[in-house]
Formats: structure tokens, C-alpha cells, sequence
């Protein structure tokens, strides 16, 4: 019961417009989530035009003698995922040091523009938040490394080209989902950090805190539907003069 109570007091530390800053980024992350996982008004994603990739990477790696260049992307992939895996851990003893100087922290979150007065406890809410969306990166980060090191396995198990060709076929798209789950994951990871960003905006102030998560929703929503590298993706071909 004290603990019950002891939250329910932490908790009151918030105001409503602390609430509602954290209703509307919970809505934001879990609303894109959505959107990627199941499109948007039949619109292609980033997400399917790289699984395209993927899957014509699985195919011509079927019909490689010497698959050295495969084993060599597969490596930098994984390397890039322990490289933000390792970088979470440091930002999560980092956010666990902040606790222990928060009058510190304080004193220099009071002395930036459009602060406003907040207590101790909701301040440690915040960075616990905040501590928690790195959680979550590594948890996807971790995850997605071990999707890549079952796709290693997958390459290394992939059968001779004179094999039967709906067998060949299976197995690359197997591997190309196996690829494509591996991606889905890293690309969680990596929009935790950028809502991480918001929950930044949240220490000055909740209004500042909602506008952070409404432009980092519309800089994600555009990259996935209208970005520069999607439409480059989506030429079917080229126009000769």
C-alpha cells in the first residue's frame, strides 16, 4: 500500500499538460508503427521497396560461385547494429548518472528558454521515460542483431544453384524476409532514438514537448512515404534521350 501510494504521489507531480504531451507521443510512436507495419491508403513504403532489394539481393546470391561479397555486407550490417547497440548501453549509464546529479541538471534545464518551474519527482519520471525509450532501442537492437546472424546462418546453409527452382525460389524469400524482419527492427531502434529526442523537449517544457514529437512524426512520415531515396527506388526505368 505505501508504494501504491508513494507512485500515485510521483504520478500527481504531472500536470495535465504533461499528459497530454505524453498521451500525444505515445499516440505518435504507436500510430507510425502502425502505418508502417500496414501502409498508409494503399501508398508503397520505404519498408516494401527495400524487401524488393532484399529479395533480388537473395536471388543473385543463389547464382554467385563465390559469395564473398554477400558475407561482406551481412558483416557491415551486423557491425552497424552492435555499433548502436554498444552506443544505448553508454546513453542508458549516462541517464543513470543524471540521476544522482538532478539539482545539477536542474539548475541548467531552469536556465534555458521557455522553462518553466518543475518538481524533483516529475523530473526523475522524465528521465526514467527517457531511460526507458533507450531501453527499447537496445532491446530492438539486440534483437535485430541476432535476425542478422540467423541470416548468416541462412547464407550459409544455401543450396547449390542447379537445385529445383521453386526450391531456390522458397529460400530466397525466406531469406529476403529473414533480411527484411533484421532491417525492422534496426529501424526501430533507430525511431526510439529520434522520439528519445522529444522526451528531451519534455525537460523545458510539455508544450515544447508535443511540438518535438509532431515534427519528428512528420520528418519520419515523410521519409517513409515521400522521401527522395523512395522515389529513386520506385524508377521502373529510364528515359533515353
Amino acid at each position: 500500500m505505501n508504494f501504491v501510494a508513494s507512485f500515485t504521489s510521483l504520478i500527481a507531480r504531472f500536470t495535465w499538460l504533461d499528459w497530454l504531451g505524453l498521451s500525444w507521443f505515445m499516440i505518435c510512436w504507436i500510430g507510425y508503427e502502425r502505418i508502417v507495419d500496414h501502409g498508409w491508403r494503399g501508398r508503397i513504403t520505404l519498408l516494401e521497396e527495400t524487401h524488393r532489394l532484399r529479395l533480388g539481393w537473395a536471388r543473385q546470391m543463389l547464382v554467385r560461385e563465390n559469395r564473398i561479397v554477400d558475407a561482406a555486407l551481412t558483416g557491415n550490417l551486423v557491425s552497424s547494429v552492435s555499433f548502436y547497440a554498444n552506443t544505448s548501453i553508454y546513453i542508458i549509464a549516462g541517464l543513470f548518472a543524471t540521476l544522482g546529479a538532478l539539482d545539477r541538471f536542474m539548475e541548467t534545464a531552469a536556465e534555458l528558454p521557455f522553462a518553466h518551474a518543475i518538481s524533483r519527482e516529475a523530473l526523475e519520471l522524465k528521465l526514467l521515460m527517457l531511460i526507458a525509450v533507450f531501453v527499447v532501442a537496445y532491446f530492438k537492437f539486440t534483437w535485430s542483431l541476432r535476425e542478422f546472424n540467423v541470416l548468416a546462418m541462412i547464407m550459409g546453409a544455401t543450396p547449390p544453384k542447379e537445385s529445383d527452382p521453386d526450391e531456390l525460389e522458397l529460400f530466397a524469400q525466406r531469406t529476403a524476409a529473414v533480411n527484411t524482419c533484421a532491417g525492422d527492427d534496426f529501424n526501430r531502434g533507430i525511431r526510439a532514438y529520434y522520439f528519445g529526442m522529444a522526451i528531451l523537449a519534455w525537460m523545458i517544457t510539455p508544450g515544447l514537448f508535443m511540438i518535438a514529437t509532431t515534427l519528428i512524426f512528420i520528418v519520419l512520415t515523410r521519409r517513409e512515404f515521400d522521401s527522395d531515396v523512395l522515389r529513386a527506388l520506385r524508377l521502373r526505368s529510364v528515359n533515353k534521350r
